[in-house]
This record gives C-alpha cells, sequence and structure tokens, in this order.
C-alpha cells in the first residue's frame, strides 16, 4: 500500500497550480503561494491557457499504464491534491482557486446547518427525505465564494458535459464565464481545438472529463475499462497538441485525485456494527474513505471506545478540529462553517479499507475503485504541461 501523504498547500498542490493560473490571467488575489515549477509569468507570456482535469488520474494510474505517451512525454511532476482527495472539494477548488478550508466543501455527502438536511454536493439532492428546498434555490444559500472566473481578467471559458452544464452546482461556479457542452470525448477535445485556434483575444479555458473516474470506480483502476478510457484521452490529447501547434498557448493536464481498489472484504458495513451506529446523531458523511461522524457529547467516550477496539485495524481515528488545526483542509482563515461539515470526528481509512452506512430505501451498490483517503496513490496527481 501507498505511503500516507497529506496536501501540501504550501506550494505542491492543485491550488497552489490554480494560483499560477489565476495570476497570470490578471487576478490580484493571492491567497496561497504559486506553484513553483509553473510560475504565473510563464503562464502569463502565452496568448492562451487551457487547463483540462481529467476525473481520477492519479499519478499512480498515468505511471502504470503505457497506453498514455502523450501525456507521459510531457509530464512535468506531480502534485497533490486537497483534502479529502475527493471531486466535490477538489472540483471546487479548480473552479474557485480556494482550497478546502476557504470554500468549505468537504465531501460527498454534507450536512448543512443553514437547511438542516445532508446533501449530496454536486448534484444538490438530499440523502434522506423529500428535498427542503429546490437544487436551484441552493447554491445563495450555501456557497458564498465567487467563482476563480469572476477574478480573471481574461475572457474564460468552461466545458463540461451536457449532463452537468447547466447543473446548479456547475452554473454557479461558472459565473462570469462563457460554457460549452459535450456529448463526447471526441466533441469535448474539438471544442477545446475551436475555442484555442479562434482569432481572437486571449482566453482561459477549463475542461473538465468525468469518465475515467467512472470506469475506476466500477471497473477498478487497472481494468480493461480504465486503461481504455485513459488510453483514448491520450490520443486525442496528442491530436489536440498537433492542432495547437504554434497557437502560443499552454496545455496544462492534472487531476482532482487518484484512486486506490478497495475490495469487498475491505468493506467495513455499520450493518454489522450496530452498536457503532447507535452513538451516532445522524449517517456518517463525507466519503468511504473520510468518514465525518456526528456524536453527541455523553455518548464520546463509548464512540471512541468502540473504535479503538473493533475498528483499529482499518480507520485512524481524530477529533475532526484536530484536522483543521493540522492543516489538512488548508490554510486560515477557515469557512464559518468548516467545523460544522466535518462532525465531531473523522474516520480516515487505512490501508484500502473503507467504511459505509445504507439508509433505508438506498440502493446498494459495490464501488470498487475509491479515494478521498491520504494515500499517495489517492493524493499525487500528474501535472502535465507544454507551450503549444
Amino acid at each position: 500500500m501507498s505511503a500516507n501523504h497529506l496536501p501540501d498547500y504550501a506550494g505542491g498542490s492543485i491550488v497552489n497550480l490554480v494560483q499560477s493560473i489565476a495570476t497570470a490571467c490578471g487576478s490580484t488575489s493571492s491567497p496561497y503561494p504559486p506553484l513553483p515549477a509553473l510560475s504565473a509569468a510563464q503562464l502569463g507570456r502565452a496568448r492562451h491557457i487551457v487547463l483540462l482535469v481529467i476525473d481520477g488520474l492519479g499519478q499512480r494510474t498515468l505511471a502504470r499504464h503505457a497506453s498514455s505517451p502523450h501525456l507521459q512525454h510531457h509530464l512535468l511532476g506531480s502534485m497533490t491534491s486537497v483534502f479529502p482527495s475527493t471531486t466535490a472539494s477538489a472540483i471546487t477548488t479548480f473552479m474557485t482557486g480556494l482550497a478546502p478550508a476557504q470554500h468549505g466543501l468537504t465531501g460527498w455527502h454534507m450536512h448543512l446547518d443553514e437547511i438542516d438536511q445532508t446533501l449530496a454536493i454536486l448534484p444538490l439532492t438530499p440523502r434522506l427525505g423529500p428535498p427542503r428546498l429546490s437544487p436551484a434555490a441552493l447554491p445563495s444559500r450555501l456557497f458564498e465564494h465567487p467563482s476563480l472566473f469572476q477574478r480573471l481578467d481574461r475572457e474564460s471559458w468552461v466545458v463540461t458535459p451536457q449532463s452537468i452544464v447547466d447543473s446548479p452546482f456547475n452554473a454557479w461556479h461558472s459565473r462570469a464565464a462563457q460554457t460549452r457542452a459535450y456529448h463526447s470525448v471526441a466533441e469535448m477535445f474539438a471544442c477545446l481545438g475551436e475555442l484555442l485556434q479562434e482569432t481572437t483575444r486571449s482566453r482561459y479555458v477549463y475542461a473538465y472529463y468525468p469518465d475515467l473516474d467512472s470506469c475506476s470506480h466500477h471497473y477498478g483502476t487497472d481494468s480493461r475499462q480504465a486503461q481504455q478510457t485513459l488510453s483514448t484521452v491520450d490520443t486525442l490529447f496528442g491530436e489536440l497538441l498537433h492542432k495547437l501547434r504554434g497557437s502560443n498557448t499552454w496545455v496544462l493536464l492534472t487531476a482532482d485525485h487518484g484512486f486506490i481498489d478497495s475490495p469487498h472484504r475491505r468493506v467495513i458495513s455499520l450493518d454489522d456494527h450496530p452498536q457503532l451506529a447507535a452513538l451516532l446523531l445522524r449517517p456518517l458523511c463525507g466519503e468511504r474513505r473520510v468518514a465525518y461522524c456526528y456524536v453527541a457529547a455523553a455518548n464520546r467516550p463509548a464512540f471512541e471506545d468502540y473504535v479503538r477496539r473493533h475498528l483499529a485495524r482499518a480507520a485512524h481515528l481524530y477529533a475532526s478540529d484536530r484536522l483543521i488545526a493540522g492543516g489538512w483542509f488548508g490554510p486560515p482563515p477557515y469557512h464559518p462553517r468548516l467545523a460544522s461539515r466535518i462532525g465531531d470526528y473523522t474516520l480516515v481509512m487505512k490501508d484500502n479499507w473503507t467504511i459505509k452506512d445504507w439508509l433505508p430505501g438506498e440502493k446498494h451498490f459495490a464501488m470498487l475503485g475509491v479515494h478521498g483517503g491520504i494515500s499517495s496513490s489517492e493524493m499525487r496527481v500528474p501535472l502535465i504541461a507544454l507551450l503549444a
């Protein structure tokens, strides 16, 4: 199992890459250090900048698959994701330029005091019961941060799948950018070629591709399906570079997180631990690899004792406020509701263990590939960069 890694917000994470891009595109706000490997001065001299985020393309995944020669050839190095190493937290970082400490999005399931409901934060749908508010009404209630594009002094574009382009989450985080939707990976790359070849003023183009993540969840990180998806991306990436040659465009490609595989025998189900479930104030939040636990003060000694006696082989137990103080979510200042969104305790799963609870009526499904934790396989992502 790979060694553990915490995010390097001081200069080696995806938030630092976004800081370099933002400064190159005219932002005067500098909440984080830029990425030393790719300075704003370097990026700012180019006519266009494009950032392509391949959901789930960890550094380990790229290194293990020989079917990606174009990506490997232009590999500049690697960075850390944010904590937790998951799409909800990391994509928000790409689209705001903020670490989770500031944007306050801490995983797939989040309990939100503002509406007293637990939501899947990307679709903005409740985990249990009817919605208190429609998804369209939620961004203005839940999100206080500007989008990255509102800070840039440059024409910006967001290129995303048709299925999410107009979602309330995506619309909020794309403010001040123009959007383009695509149906297939080939269409996405064709769209990037068009946007970066048109004779126009300087552009920043952000593009997001989710299918490698989907394949890795369902079939595993080393599956034929995941390898084929990555191979297709690599081929089309090579064709894009050929098309952009001489355009004075910085082409950047990275990921929101990496992956590990967690077979069924490594899944802890709360159905098998009713005593533990009975100590929780509400269902688990966060991720299968990083679970936030809400526990009444009177039950905390019993909760800690149970975890240490029955789950020590599989989980590290932390008081959640220790993770904030330790900088896991990023440096201060902190989102005013950060502490309330990560519960009283956090279970950070060891090795390739996961933990899951199922609510009445929820459809059970297996998930072989997982992420969110602090193993280097989940945390380290590649930085692919070249000036075309």
